[in-house]
């Protein structure tokens, strides 16, 4: 028979696993706070519509959720599904920001980030990812071993 084995089964199936979701859970918060404001400084000024309210539309709209984005926004990327319900998504623009195009709607932050055949390319979304994607990670992984390591000890 084997000492503290019942103490070491509690920690594996409670302690730790419950320091490692919150350790995570924050450090995907601030990476994500980090990438959208990243994001809303790199937004275009300067389309017509946008300088009478004085920034654009589409800044008020970027933001990050847990879950699914809001219907009609152009989504960065998430996180892949999990029982636990560490989903994260990084999105822009909504139903509001949608724009008639000749034969259905668009979003407006797609237009400004790929550019059309009449307005150049403006990226500001997929560069901010692509800029802070590894440190966001890096970060996840550095404080899901401290979780582990907290809850261990």
């Amino acid at each position: 028979m084997v000492e503290g084995l019942k103490r070491l089964e509690r920690k594996l199936k409670r302690t730790i696993p419950a320091k490692a979701i919150a350790f995570t859970r924050k450090a995907m918060e601030q990476s994500a706070d980090e990438i959208v404001a990243m994001m809303k400084r790199l937004v275009p000024v300067g389309r017509s519509e946008d300088r009478k309210a004085g920034r654009p539309a589409i800044l008020e709209t970027i933001d990050w959720t847990w879950g699914d984005a809001p219907a009609g926004a152009m989504v960065i990327g998430r996180s892949s599904r999990r029982a636990d319900g560490l989903r994260i998504t990084i999105y822009a623009g909504n139903e509001r920001t949608m724009v008639q195009g000749r034969s259905q709607l668009f979003q407006l932050a797609r237009l400004i980030e790929h550019g059309t055949q009449d307005m150049d390319a403006q990226p500001f979304f997929f560069v901010s990812w692509r800029a802070l994607r590894r440190r966001a990670k890096s970060r996840i992984s550095r404080q899901m071993r401290k979780g582990i390591k907290e809850g261990a000890a």
